[in-house]
């Protein structure tokens, strides 16, 4: 087997010392960095302490199976996006489905075939470097963006959002109450589309600062899906006018159009604007054609200066 260059940590979980050393030899091989744990806590330990690219998980462990593991990590916010492939000889259908809705990405039945774990393994972690790729841009917008799972916890949020939720008053127990009660009554069926993608949801935030009681409203907007298990929202102090809004008003643009300016102002590329809004760079292109038309300019960089004066004026 060539011998490959990768800057990735891999951390393995395995109570038998026999799987733990094929794996670890295979990975070491290909060029990989390799942590090891003999059971769940450890793997959490150690997660916890050096964070790893991907965790190749058993699925049965003494003590703290791989799924539980699995469902604990994913319940750590700066851990929830490793993306973990199991490992296990069960093949029944029962437990891959156990599997994926504890949080795996992929799933293996030993004895494990060293070409197929490096083929899966390398798809895997290009989409996790694609995701984190994404994020970063996120957190460098000064967009007030966060996502959540099914049950209304947050998992990710950028810098300005966590600093309006300390404006407001939200303090950490309120987010994990009262907000993730109230986004998962807003987010659940019957009705998502009505739900999510045509109205916003408004929360008050009470707090007490010495005598005073202070209420701030905020509202949450639904930006779409990232996958099954978790989604991006907006938010902003209820009766702000997002920059999205203003350009679609004052330019006479589209949703996707505003939506597409916006993060061209900002400086993002076509490629970071597709990662962001979940399009293609031809889409972004197309976007921008119509934008060109509409505001007669030549380039995106007049298109940028329009957007910045209208935003920065309002």
């Amino acid at each position: 087997m060539n011998k490959k260059s990768y800057s990735n940590v891999i951390l393995v979980v395995d109570d038998s010392p026999e799987s733990l050393s094929f794996v670890n030899d295979t990975l070491e091989e290909a060029g990989y960095d390799v942590l090891v744990a003999l059971e769940g806590k450890q793997a959490l330990t150690i997660a916890r302490r050096i964070r790893p690219d991907m965790i190749l998980m058993d699925a049965i462990m003494p003590h703290k199976d791989g799924f539980d593991t699995c469902r604990e990590l994913r319940a750590i916010p700066e851990l929830s996006s490793i993306p973990v492939i199991f490992m296990t000889g069960l093949t029944d259908s029962g437990s891959v489905v156990r599997g994926l809705e504890a949080g795996g990405v992929d799933y293996l039945t030993k004895p494990i075939n060293p070409e197929e774990l490096l083929a899966r393994m390398t798809v895997h972690l290009s989409n996790a470097r694609l995701t984190s790729s994404a994020y970063n841009a996120l957190d460098s917008t000064g967009q007030h963006l966060f996502s959540v799972d099914t049950q209304g916890h947050i998992l990710w949020a950028t810098p300005q959002t966590l600093a309006l939720f300390a404006r407001a008053g939200a303090s950490e127990s309120w987010q994990k109450t009262e907000l993730a009660t109230a986004l998962n009554d807003w987010l659940s069926p019957p009705s998502p589309r009505q739900r999510q993608s045509e109205q916003t949801l408004v929360l008050t935030v009470t707090s007490k600062n010495g005598p005073l009681t202070q209420e701030k409203r905020l509202t949450v907007a639904f930006i779409r899906h990232i996958n099954g298990e978790e989604k991006l929202l907006k938010l902003s102090e209820a009766n702000e006018s997002s920059g999205e809004e203003l350009l679609r008003e004052k330019l006479e643009l589209t949703k996707r159009e505003s939506e597409v300016l916006t993060w061209i102002s900002q400086g993002k590329t076509n490629w970071e604007t597709a990662q962001i809004l979940q399009m293609s760079p031809r889409t972004v292109n197309k976007h921008l054609e119509q934008i060109f038309k509409k505001l007669n300019v030549q380039n995106r960089t007049a298109a940028a200066r329009i957007a910045l004066s209208i935003l920065e004026r309002d």
